[in-house]
């Protein structure tokens, strides 16, 4: 009998509901009295964007307001941000609007506590103690990051995005509210909740590590563990059933619900064990392709499955039930191969490309795509079936064409 090791690290406070919103000024006032506001233009013209500023006005809060945040997360888009927070004087952050604006939230609140530059931080256990308290208001049902240690940013530098990666990221309250989430147009909602998907099942598959007592200091991301493991079958079950329901009708509120539960559940399941192979292609894919980092990793996620089938068929099994998929008369392998037949189908009913051809790679860009992935060490080493220049080079190659079967096919390991 394997022992049980579990870790979870959550926020102080997590609150999920219709109408939660209006909680808001209740969490930030006795944390502070000079929010800075982080979002973008879209938000920012949003009236239920402006009746939360209001809330925080008469709550006596001074605020200002920040709506410059950029997809990606430019180098520039930061320092304008850090200028706005310095020049008030913030002493809480509240971050309102999708994973870049929390993930900007995260990083000004890193900046404005401990100097410096995003790159002083670049990779795990780099901040050096608690930023200043930030609170995450997500309006999209994907990335997870109100509830997740990590900050991901483009670097003027590098060819592609990097990660910041530390327990003190983790907002100190995060409030989910799906209300917010009702305006999202469909393709939005597509590439989220695919993002939040591959999250559950990337954390759900990932490597499991033998560890002691160091194991949880050492490594941000600690592997598949007992706690994980929940957060992210019932995220399975939740975004697998409500995805579609809320891409074709994006005034299914119930189905709204489902899927921003979800994705706060897989933020809380990847958040300790981490993501694995396809967050790690889609670094390059998406700095060569300028798409949104859930179509990357949607693309990837059947690839990947079907690269690490024979490392985590019994949990890809599971999978298939969470997703309730039929499996009358199926063995555990034949319903390793139905989860990841399912995962590909509900994937491409809403919308998203089969292959990074269809993403928009460049053939030529194919060696370089595998280099770079392999770069991206806090994923890779996440991984349950060990990846090296020749199979991470297989797998790539494998996604540009759309030949699953050419992986499904290899019985030996090529790293």
């Amino acid at each position: 009998m394997t022992a049980i090791f579990a870790a979870s690290r959550l926020p102080r406070n997590l609150v999920f509901g219709a109408g939660q919103r209006a909680a808001l000024a209740g969490y930030v006032a006795p944390l502070g009295k000079r929010a800075l506001l982080v979002t973008d233009e879209r938000m920012a013209d949003n009236a239920e964007f402006r009746a939360m500023v209001d809330q925080l006005g008469q709550a006596g809060i001074a605020v200002d307001v920040y709506a410059g945040t950029l997809a990606e997360l430019p180098d520039s888009c930061i320092l304008e941000c850090l200028d706005h927070g310095m020049r008030f004087g913030a002493d809480v952050i509240v971050g309102i609007g999708g994973g870049s604006c929390l993930d900007a939230a995260k990083v000004i609140a890193l900046l404005l506590s401990h100097g410096g530059t995003p790159s002083d931080y670049y990779g795990e256990f780099k901040v050096p103690g608690p930023i200043l308290p930030l609170v995450a208001v997500p309006t999209t049902a994907g990335t997870g990051s109100e509830v997740t240690p990590v900050a991901v940013i483009s670097d003027p530098d590098r060819a592609v995005k990097v990660g910041i990666a530390s327990p003190y990221l983790i907002p100190h309250t995060a409030i989910c509210d799906p209300e917010l989430t009702y305006s999202c147009p469909s393709g939005l909602t597509a590439v989220s909740g695919a993002d939040a998907l591959t999250h559950a099942i990337e954390a759900f598959t990932t490597l499991r590590r033998a560890v002691d007592a160091k194991t949880i200091h050492e490594h941000v991301f600690v592997g598949k563990n007992a706690l994980s493991d929940q957060f992210a079958l019932q995220a399975i079950r939740l975004i697998s059933r409500s995805l579609k329901a809320a891409y074709d009708n994006g005034a299914d509120y119930a189905a709204r619900e489902r899927l921003m539960m979800g994705a706060t559940l897989a933020g809380l399941a990847f958040g300790t064990a981490g993501t694995a192979a396809a967050h790690a292609v889609q670094y390059p894919v998406g700095a060569l392709t300028h798409t949104p980092h859930g179509a990357g990793v949607a693309v990837m996620m059947p690839y990947v499955m079907e690269f690490n089938r024979n490392h985590a068929e019994a949990e890809m099994a599971e999978i298939a039930d969470a997703m309730g998929v039929p499996s009358a008369g199926l063995d555990q392998a034949g319903k390793a191969g139905a989860a990841i037949d399912a995962v590909a189908s509900l994937f491409a009913a809403v919308g998203i490309p089969r292959t990074l051809r269809d993403l928009g790679l460049g053939e030529d860009n194919l060696a370089w795509t595998a280099e770079a992935a392999l770069g991206a060490v806090r994923l890779i080493k996440n991984n349950p079936r060990p990846l090296g220049t020749a199979t991470m080079a297989q797998l790539v190659n494998a996604a540009f064409v759309g030949d699953r079967a050419a992986l499904r096919d290899t019985v030996r390991e090529l790293s």
